[in-house]
């Protein structure tokens, strides 16, 4: 029974030294410096995954895709053993999807992590296409990135609101003066539900306040929803008598 095979032919001009010339190298440094961007790009928003990590996908992806594509010409013979470049773009597309998947980390109603995830698979698309020898499709693929990372985000702050978002609140007081009555009051008249509230000790009184000792401390932390900026709530919170400090985080689900 006969079978038909397609050798791949693989130019000598482009396998200077077995696949190890300057154009491979070229491409390798393009998947460098298009990788280090993105990774920068993550660092300076102080992710888990930054520069070094975004920057080596990029060159391992790179590599993979050069190593399919020159690494078994020595072994290439027509008509009994052919070989498909193709095979490892897959490869990497699923094998990268571990990498991610720990990236991404799940905490009550909120998700972290799914933005630095997909740019940690755009990052291996832009190192197998530098390797693939597809230059303007990796720099395009990479300027696209920046717009939706950077530009998006801004646009997206001046959409109407069409859903109520999810953050967190952390407020100290002293303890024994009844605040958190009149936290919780503040929050639920300018529209907030509250999710989740727990409340912890964060220093021990020493003397009678009353005699001039320090009170001891407590520090609620609440997550609420409403349609309204959690900003303004905090600002409210801090104009309430002994309030002492109050941080406030949206809890974003693309970060």
């Amino acid at each position: 029974m006969g079978i038909d095979v397609v050798q791949t032919a693989v130019s000598p001009a482009l396998n200077t030294l077995g696949g190890q010339g300057w154009r491979q190298a070229g491409e390798l440094g393009v998947a460098l410096l298009l990788a280090g961007a993105i990774g920068l790009e993550r660092e300076l928003r102080q992710k888990d995954a930054g520069l070094r990590t975004h920057t080596l996908v990029g060159v391992g992806a790179a590599l993979f895709m050069l190593v399919s594509k020159y690494g078994f010409t020595d072994v290439l013979e027509k008509g009994l053993i052919v070989l498909d470049p193709s095979r490892v773009a897959a490869q990497v597309v699923s094998g990268i999807g571990f990498l991610g998947a720990g990236l991404i980390f799940v905490r009550r109603d909120s998700v972290r992590g799914l933005t630095t995830a997909a740019g940690i698979w755009v990052t291996a698309a832009v190192g197998s296409a530098a390797g693939a020898g597809l230059l303007v499709l990796a720099a395009l693929v990479t300027g696209i990135y920046f717009v939706i990372t950077l530009i998006l985000p801004v646009l997206r702050r001046h959409l109407p609101l069409a859903a109520t978002g999810s953050s967190t609140l952390r407020v100290r007081y002293p303890d024994g003066h009844g605040i958190l009555r009149q936290v919780l009051n503040e929050a639920t008249q300018r529209g907030f539900a509250i999710d989740d509230l727990a409340t912890e000790p964060v220093k021990s009184g020493a003397g009678d306040p009353a005699d001039g000792g320090e009170p001891a401390m407590v520090a609620v932390t609440m997550h609420v929803h409403g349609k309204r900026p959690v900003s303004e709530l905090a600002s409210a919170l801090t104009e309430l008598d002994l309030v002492e400090a109050v941080v406030a985080a949206n809890d974003q689900t693309d970060e």
